[in-house]
């Protein structure tokens, strides 16, 4: 039987099994963690969570409910972002509700919010290029004391952040802006993931990258522009932490002294990225 007729063939299958097949045709499809993809798309299939899946590995599922996790797995294997299929992706201690509006949220962005996190008591802090209001969201929800305003100048992903913050019960601010551009009042701190894709590098990335907006992906310079920008306005900010990508800290240290941040500084990821700079005036 061809694998792309597994599941949709066969009438009944158990939890494991169904599991277990979606895993295989998710790793020919070359999605980087199949095990994982098969689990989340089987659970919103079944309206369950990951957890329903081990408690119950011989259930018997119903043509019906083939047929739903089927069209889903279809969607995975042409490497559409799992976030945008289920409409949920987890970050830090919350569940935003994403789609095709935003980009999909990474492991590696919580660099930005553990800056945000050792904060004074009260900080003013601002989250450029909030997106689907990730880093503010998660920051408020861990530190309600912060005062958190968000920025984005993508009017359908603001609309995103602002569902989020209403949903979670969250007192962030979200406002539309061009990076700092007309902000009039000062802020403790400034957090920011602008895209920082090299355009010309784009092609030859991950084909889910390629999914999302490519204003929330891609910049000139190198991908720097729009960080070279936001730094040019931070006349006076004491900190500020910025996402960049690899092989991109040296310029990004650059910038900052550059911008009289006398304190630079850099956070590593889970891959060895030197992923997150921080600059500090003293």
């Amino acid at each position: 039987m061809p694998a792309d007729a597994e599941t949709s063939n066969r009438t009944t299958q158990t939890v494991r099994d169904a599991v277990k097949a979606a895993e295989r045709r998710l790793e020919a499809a070359g999605c980087d963690t199949p095990r994982l993809d098969a689990d989340l798309l089987l659970a919103d299939a079944l309206g369950c969570d990951r957890a329903a899946l081990y408690r119950e590995p011989e259930r018997t599922l119903g043509a019906d409910e083939l047929a739903g996790f089927e069209a889903l797995l279809r969607r995975r294997e042409a490497r559409e972002p799992v976030a945008y299929i289920t409409g949920r992706k987890a970050f830090r201690h919350i569940e935003l509700h994403i789609d095709a509006r935003v980009l999909v949220p990474r492991p590696e962005t919580e660099l930005l919010v553990e800056v945000g996190l050792e904060l004074r008591q009260g900080a003013r802090v601002v989250d450029v290029g909030t997106g689907s209001g990730v880093v503010a969201l998660a920051l408020k929800h861990e530190r309600p004391d912060l005062e958190i305003t968000g920025v984005d100048f993508d009017h359908d992903a603001l609309s995103v952040a602002r569902e989020n913050a209403e949903r979670l019960r969250l007192d962030v601010t979200f406002r539309h802006g061009d990076l700092l551009e007309g902000t009039a009042r000062e802020f403790d701190a400034v957090l920011a993931n602008l895209p920082y894709i090299d355009p010309d590098e784009l092609p030859d990335l991950y084909p889910e990258l390629r999914a999302e907006p490519r204003t929330a992906v891609v910049a000139d310079e190198h991908g720097l522009a729009l960080i070279r920008r936001l730094v040019g306005q931070l006349d006076g900010t004491p900190l500020v932490g910025l996402e960049a990508g690899r092989g991109q800290s040296d310029p990004v240290r650059e910038i900052l002294k550059a911008a009289g941040f006398s304190s630079v500084e850099t956070r590593i990821d889970l891959y060895g990225i030197e992923r997150v700079i921080i600059g500090r005036r003293d």
